[in-house]
């Protein structure tokens, strides 16, 4: 189902007030699997957040896990039934993509709801068998795309709801950076791009594009490690078309998106997390005899543009993206409702995803 077509509010981070707790007030009991790069962040914010305890973290190599248990004061497990055993609540699922479905499995089955680090898992197959096992034993998932409360992007969607509506025309996406051999077990669509898809999608209120075109080069890797992607949507509101370039060989980091729409252009760039929004100010009386004035021929060459637009910084917090993530992932946990990125979401993502994937596969050819 679409929901709407312009930007949506800003996610809530907090549960809404609610007289129902599940947890009656007691602490979650949560854990981290796979404490890595992303893992052991995972474990500080558990460590340190109120209301809930790190009961524990897995992690296939011994000494890692021994130094993440010992630096947040909990226990290192061999495997996820330890965990389980342990009594978890809640879990972050950060193991390579390829390995989530394993791990997420037996722990949906236990009834502990997790967090699972973007993408939902490498491929449809994989991804639709996770939804799946969510869906029928109702335990909660959330899927950590983290851009999604990047505070740059709060500031976007708290600007365009002091405004008039924005309705995207046109986005370009650009995610470049140098090659870390990190996440080297898929391509740069599911390691890099789909950070954008969620956010393009969210955009079109979950809508998948209608048409998808993508070229793409493996360099490195045995996956594609450039792509450029196409996408279109028709929607009543009018078409838009959303260009994104995803690099893992650039000389340089960039993460910059621009979107074109109607009443207002906005740039983000999550790296310096700054942004501007440009509105039309001028009526549109002033504007048709503006037109009228092109059209004869008029010299207007003294006419500053700048006097027809409002030029605005986007107002930027200093909160921690991941600390908004997990807040927004306990807080659906403990209200019952369903959290900001849901299992339908990451779902979507994926599927576009390897879509993408597909097209390129096409062009090869």
């Amino acid at each position: 189902m679409t929901r709407s077509a312009t930007i949506p509010a800003p996610i809530e981070v907090t549960a809404p007030l609610s007289t129902t707790d599940r947890f009656a007030g007691r602490t979650i009991r949560c854990g981290v699997v796979g404490v890595g790069r992303m893992g052991q962040h995972h474990a500080r914010v558990y460590s340190r957040m109120a209301g809930c305890k790190l009961v524990g973290v897995v992690d296939a190599n011994t000494a890692r896990r021994g130094e993440i248990a010992g630096k947040f004061e909990t226990q290192g497990f061999e495997d996820v039934s330890d965990l389980i055993r342990a009594g978890v609540d809640a879990v972050s699922v950060a193991v390579p993509t390829t390995f989530h479905r394993k791990v997420a499995e037996p722990l949906l089955k236990a009834g502990v709801a997790c967090l699972i680090e973007k993408p939902l898992a490498q491929d449809v197959e994989n991804a639709r068998a996770i939804k799946e096992i969510a869906d029928r034993t109702g335990s909660t998932l959330m899927v950590g795309h983290i851009e999604r409360f990047n505070p740059i992007m709060r500031a976007m969607q708290n600007a365009t709801n002091r405004g008039q509506d924005v309705v995207p025309r046109f986005i370009e996406v650009h995610r470049v950076s140098p090659m870390t051999f990190r996440s080297v077990d898929v391509g740069v669509v599911m390691d890099m791009m789909i950070h954008d898809l969620d956010v393009v999608l969210m955009l079109m209120g979950g809508q998948e594009p209608d048409d998808v075109q993508a070229a793409g080069v493996a360099v490195i890797t045995d996956h594609e490690d450039v792509c450029n992607a196409r996408l279109t949507w028709r929607r009543p509101v009018g078409t838009c078309v959303a260009n994104i370039t995803a690099s893992r060989l650039a000389l340089k980091t960039e993460r910059v998106t621009r979107i074109t729409g109607e009443n207002a252009y906005i740039k983000i760039d999550y790296a310096a997390k700054s942004g501007i929004m440009i509105r039309r100010i001028a009526n549109e009386p002033q504007m048709r005899e503006m037109r009228e004035q092109l059209r004869s021929g008029a010299d207007l060459t003294s006419l500053k543009w700048q006097e027809l637009v409002n030029i605005d910084p986007l107002e930027v917090d200093d909160a921690e993206p991941i600390v908004a993530e997990i807040e927004e992932f306990l807080g659906a946990l403990r209200s019952g409702r369903r959290p900001a990125i849901d299992a339908e979401a990451g779902f979507a993502n994926v599927r576009t995803a390897q879509r993408i994937v597909d097209a390129i596969k096409r062009t090869m050819h």
